[in-house]
């Protein structure tokens, strides 16, 4: 009978500390909706022919839906704020386990950095992300000096501060997820227009650090392992300035490898991008009416250099897609 007594006991802590513990993590629902983006992925983990990576120029810039709309496109956004090139490459792995695109998209932003830089940056990416391998090599390439690896297996640790805060959220998504994206694109139809060019500041050195072009390898090889086509491109943000000596770089390691490389920045007037209605931040990520705009561009050149599928014609995902349409129109609506 003690023994009972003892193993109840064990078992009503444990599922107190379960409950605590879920209860004090982060939600990410009404405020910083990037830190469920991670998670609305595995709603939705397959049938993506293009998987599109990278930091917040990608998730604010490029809408899945519209390349669907037009040319019958099935795309995925995995990117989150401040994505680094070694997080990219985690979450590229854990795409694979799940389907094999065609194409993998990588924005090139992130190669100008090559330490971890937040700890709220990577709470964004990790705190939904499920467990596994990848998630585990992620926290600990990403870490920075004043974070333990503990406290994301347990997010009281990090979060015990939170009880002032609790809101009926915390108790409604403890166990359920709020999918916040379409297909990982984040609306936002705020305008607020570019006042003034970025100041293009001297640097001590523009040359990529060799960790950063390590894992751009990694990408690389992991693409062509997976028969997989490996594009690269710039997202027209204005800020931070993407320096010429950047973009060199690129083309240089685009070429050696015969790789595509778009720089958008170059096509401004020819995808028709008007900053000054068609950026939420004064030029940092383009709002709805941009990303439109590149998407509509970015997806004739996916449809006809790539042999992608139109999946329009196939009805089992049309029905998928045309639901989902619908609901993305009812957001923008609203």
């Amino acid at each position: 009978m003690k023994k009972l007594k003892v193993f109840i006991l064990i078992i009503v802590f444990l599922f107190l500390f379960i409950f605590i513990n879920e209860l004090f993590a982060q939600k990410y629902v009404t405020n910083f909706p990037e830190g469920s983006m991670i998670d609305d992925y595995y709603e939705d983990p397959e049938n993506h022919e293009v998987i599109i990576l990278g930091d917040c120029e990608v998730y604010a810039n490029f809408t899945p839906m519209v390349m669907y709309k037009n040319e019958g496109i099935t795309a995925y956004v995995r990117g989150n704020s401040h994505q680094l090139i070694w997080q990219s490459y985690g979450l590229l792995k854990e795409t694979l386990k799940y389907e094999i695109p065609k194409v993998v998209v990588l924005n090139v932003a992130s190669l100008k950095v090559s330490e971890p830089e937040k700890e709220p940056y990577n709470r964004l990416l990790l705190d939904k992300m499920k467990w596994s391998k990848e998630k585990i090599e992620i926290i600990k390439s990403s870490m920075t000096e004043d974070e333990s690896f503990i406290s994301y297996i347990f997010p009281i640790i990090r979060y015990h501060s939170r009880y002032n805060e609790l809101t009926l959220d915390d108790l409604k998504y403890m166990f359920n997820h709020k999918v916040v994206t379409y297909n990982g694109y984040l609306i936002n139809k705020e305008i607020k227009g570019v006042s003034t060019l970025p100041t293009k500041k001297r640097l001590g050195s523009y040359t990529f650090k060799d960790n950063v072009i390590d894992y751009l390898d990694k990408i690389r090889e992991l693409c062509q392992e997976n028969n997989i086509k490996l594009v690269l491109i710039k997202a027209p943000s204005l800020y931070p300035y993407w320096y010429t000596e950047y973009d060199n770089q690129v083309k240089d390691y685009a070429n050696k490898y015969n790789l595509d490389y778009y720089n958008f920045l170059d096509n401004i007037e020819e995808i028709g991008i008007d900053y000054s209605h068609d950026t939420y931040d004064g030029g940092l990520h383009l709002n709805l009416y941009g990303a439109t705009k590149l998407s509509t561009y970015f997806g004739r050149i996916l449809k006809d250099k790539y042999d992608l599928t139109d999946y329009r014609l196939d009805n089992e995902i049309s029905d998928i897609y045309n639901q989902k349409l619908y609901e993305y129109n009812n957001a923008i609506k609203e």
